[in-house]
C-alpha cells in the first residue's frame, strides 16, 4: 500500500536542495531584493527630498554621503535595485513566452546571476571609488 502522507523536511535539506538550483536561487534573490527595497526606498526618497531643499542642505547630503557607512548602506540598496530590476527584466521577457521550459528557465536564471554579478561588482566599484 503507497503511503501518500506528506514528508516533513528538516529546513536544512529544503537550502540543500533549492541552492542546487539556479532558478530557486534566483527567486529567491529576486525576493529578498524586492524586500530590501521596500525598507530602503524611503530613506533615499527622504535624501533625495532633503538634497533637494537648498544649496546648504544639498551640501549637507553629500559630505553625509561621503562616509563609508553611507557609501555602503548606498551600495547595498543599489545592489538590491541593480538585482530587482534584471530579475523583473528576466520575468517579463519569461511572460513573452521566452524560456518556459525547464532548460530554459534554468539557463536564463544562471544568465540573470551572472549579469546581476557583473553589474553589482560594477555599482561597487562606482560608489566605494
Amino acid at each position: 500500500m503507497k503511503n501518500n502522507r506528506p514528508v516533513n523536511l528538516s529546513l536544512a535539506t529544503v537550502i540543500e536542495v533549492n541552492l542546487k538550483s539556479p532558478v530557486a536561487v534566483a527567486s529567491i534573490f529576486h525576493r529578498l531584493s524586492g524586500i530590501l527595497l521596500f525598507f530602503v526606498v524611503p530613506g533615499l526618497l527622504a535624501l533625495l527630498s532633503c538634497s533637494l531643499a537648498s544649496p546648504e542642505s544639498f551640501a549637507a547630503t553629500k559630505d553625509l554621503l561621503n562616509g563609508l557607512v553611507a557609501k555602503i548602506v548606498l551600495f547595498i540598496a543599489l545592489a538590491g535595485l541593480v538585482y530587482h530590476l534584471l530579475a523583473g527584466i528576466k520575468h517579463l521577457i519569461m511572460d513573452w513566452g521566452f524560456a518556459e521550459t525547464l532548460e530554459g528557465g534554468r539557463a536564463f536564471a544562471t544568465a540573470t546571476l551572472v549579469a546581476s554579478a557583473f553589474a553589482i561588482a560594477a555599482v561597487f566599484v562606482w560608489v566605494m571609488f
